[in-house]
């Protein structure tokens, strides 16, 4: 969270909007698509009008991108620190799946060849 957040809030947003009280312009602002990727509508709809007569400045429109970044990445964050904390299991999952995928693959290429007419 502290690294998205110190890379979040250096980031330029409108080159035109230069004070708090400028109206911005969403379609040219990064911190925008970061939105269209990471909130819901109503946040977007929210951000968009709001930006646009000046209704909220840069900071508060990353500090708000910031909190649904979070909400996505914090739960798969602490799922990666469960399985931080289990290594051995993880790798058998791994292992377990690595055979399933070679058996997979093994079929396929058997067709492949009698296809092919290499077998």
């Amino acid at each position: 969270a502290a690294t998205i957040r110190a890379k979040i809030m250096p980031a330029i947003t409108d080159p035109a909007r230069k004070r708090r009280q400028d109206p911005g312009n969403p379609d040219v602002c990064l911190i925008f698509d970061y939105h269209r990727l990471f909130s819901d509508e109503a946040t977007r709809r929210h951000v968009d009008v709001e930006c646009r007569k000046a209704g909220i400045g840069c900071v508060e429109d990353k500090q708000l991108l910031l909190e649904k970044i979070e909400q996505v990445m914090g739960p798969i964050r602490d799922e990666r620190r469960k399985w931080e904390r289990e290594p051995k299991k993880l790798d058998e999952i791994i292992a377990r799946g690595a055979k399933q995928a070679r058996a997979i693959a093994q079929a396929t290429l058997a067709e492949v060849r009698e296809a092919m007419r290499l077998a």
